[in-house]
């Protein structure tokens, strides 16, 4: 079926789905098919939904009937890949008939499978991580995220990754190091560490948490020149991690720590095992012992229960904690989850109208920290020109979630290139400054 076909992709929700993706697309390559980018000019369309949230279900969904389209033209073939896939096959099948084949989170390698033999594909989601696995980069060549491990074993009340994703296993090291080489060779320079609770790396596996040792054996490989670690879990970072981010001068001083909420009452309700003053002390510990730390953190308001109190009180730890980085989520209500059962249930409108004096609120932080960096000089990871002026992002700034710093240069500078940059002005979000 192979001969000469032609394959489109869409990638929706987090980076360890766009991973998920990128397997595929090399997969389909080595078998054959010609990888397209216009959806008009595919015989075979592929999407690798979400489905964590309300919002990122519609998109997905919205996605499979605009693709859907596209068999009243040259498609052939429309294939629903990944959490959607994986939590919904029987309501798609019922409601989306558009769609022709089905393959679950577990059967990403068995996607040239479930094309040619046009059947559904649902493997083992708690089966081990397949190890060596080939990719084709669809970020910019310059970074790419490695995915350590699959699944989680948190079992937050409000999220439904376990049920979707199975239990956490953990990707062997060697298989690891083996790839990150591979993508330096290919280019790459920065190397984004991703799964849903990186801190954890290792400890099925091995019996013993990996990731400071992980870090510390990318750092080693040249060509490699920012390592950035993504949803580290509060509870799980441990000092030998925090001593591998403050002494490895490849690693970027900036963490991801999905914090959700800092009322005590909520995160109870939530699942979630560390207080409010707990992560205070943890925010204290990390910015006393690496140097320039900034953090990225997420939460969630409208959590069942929530009170004005509760709002007010994580309001409050903002302020006081300075979070540079923060992105606000309304709750969504998944079924099956232990949070949706809860009485308490929160109107649409009081979920979105704390959301936007919450994201009001720390954009205010965010600018005041931003202004705090004007006049100091960074180096910037080049991505590209816009608007007569260079594109590209310091350490402060991971891609697709935060910033950009723009700046003007006396030379030509290629994008994946780092240059110095002094930093001139500023706004919430980006950086403005020229070549130092």
């Amino acid at each position: 079926m192979s001969e000469k076909m032609s394959i489109g992709f869409v990638s929706l929700g987090c980076d360890k789905n766009t991973v998920d993706t990128e397997v595929m697309i090399a997969l389909c390559a080595q078998a054959g098919y010609i990888i397209v980018n216009k959806p008009s000019e595919a015989d075979i369309l592929v999407i690798n939904t979400c489905a964590f949230i309300a919002d990122a279900k519609q998109e997905s969904i919205d996605a499979i009937i605009e693709m859907a389209q596209y068999k009243e033209s040259r498609c052939r073939l429309l294939v629903v890949a990944g959490c959607l896939a994986q939590r919904y096959a029987k309501q798609i099948r019922e409601l989306l008939p558009e769609a022709d084949v089905l393959v679950g989170v577990g059967s990403v390698s068995e996607i040239v499978k479930a094309i040619e033999s046009r059947s559904d594909c649902f493997a083992d989601k708690n089966a081990p991580c397949e190890n060596a696995l080939p990719r084709v980069l669809t970020t910019p060549a310059h970074y790419a995220y490695l995915k350590i491990a699959e699944g989680c074993d948190n079992c937050c009340t409000y999220c439904a990754i376990p049920f979707i994703r199975g239990h956490f296993r953990s990707r062997e090291m060697n298989s690891l190091i083996e790839e990150a080489k591979e993508l330096a060779d290919s280019g790459v320079r920065e190397i984004i560490v991703v799964a849903q609770n990186t801190a954890r790396y290792g400890v099925d596996l091995y019996g013993e948490k990996r990731l400071a040792r992980l870090l510390r054996e990318l750092c080693a490989l040249d060509g490699i020149e920012w390592v950035r670690v993504h949803y580290c879990y509060p509870e799980e970072i441990d000092e030998e991690l925090i001593s591998a981010i403050a002494e490895e001068k490849k690693i970027v001083k900036y963490l991801d720590i999905p914090l959700q909420h800092a009322s005590d009452s909520v995160l109870k309700r939530m699942g979630r095992r560390l207080s409010c003053e707990e992560a205070k002390n943890l925010i204290a510990r990390l910015r006393s012992k690496i140097e320039g730390l900034v953090i990225r953190t997420s939460f969630i308001v409208g959590f069942p229960g929530e009170s004005e109190e509760d709002f007010e009180a994580l309001c409050a730890f903002c302020e006081d904690m300075r979070i540079e980085r923060v992105g606000v989520f309304t709750y969504s209500k998944e079924e099956g989850t232990a949070a949706a059962k809860l009485g308490g249930h929160i109107s649409k409108s009081v979920k979105e109208q704390r959301r936007d004096r919450l994201m009001l609120l720390c954009a205010t932080i965010s600018r005041k920290y931003n202004a705090s960096q004007e006049g100091k000089i960074y180096t910037a990871l080049c991505e590209g020109f816009d608007n007569n002026m260079y594109v590209g992002r310091i350490y402060s700034q991971s891609a697709s979630v935060d910033g950009k710093t723009y700046f003007a240069a006396q030379r030509e500078v290629l994008s994946g290139e780092f240059v110095n940059v002094e930093i001139a002005d500023s706004d919430e979000y980006d950086l403005y400054g020229r070549q130092a």
